[in-house]
């Protein structure tokens, strides 16, 4: 993370939060774990791809 630039590193923090917390409401709302699961993985490949066109 020392190397990435300011900018890469705050919207990589901003990701780890949001999908620490994208699924956390569904036990409580009785949904299926392979739906939280399946949003959560989409969260992450969402914020991947945001990340990566940072990048270039």
């Amino acid at each position: 993370m020392e190397l990435a630039p300011p900018a890469v590193r705050q919207r990589a923090e901003q990701a780890t939060g949001a999908c620490t917390n994208a699924g956390k409401g569904f036990p409580a709302r009785k949904k299926n774990t392979n739906v939280a699961a399946v949003v959560v993985a989409r969260e992450l490949a969402g914020w991947c791809w945001s990340l990566s066109v940072m990048c270039n």
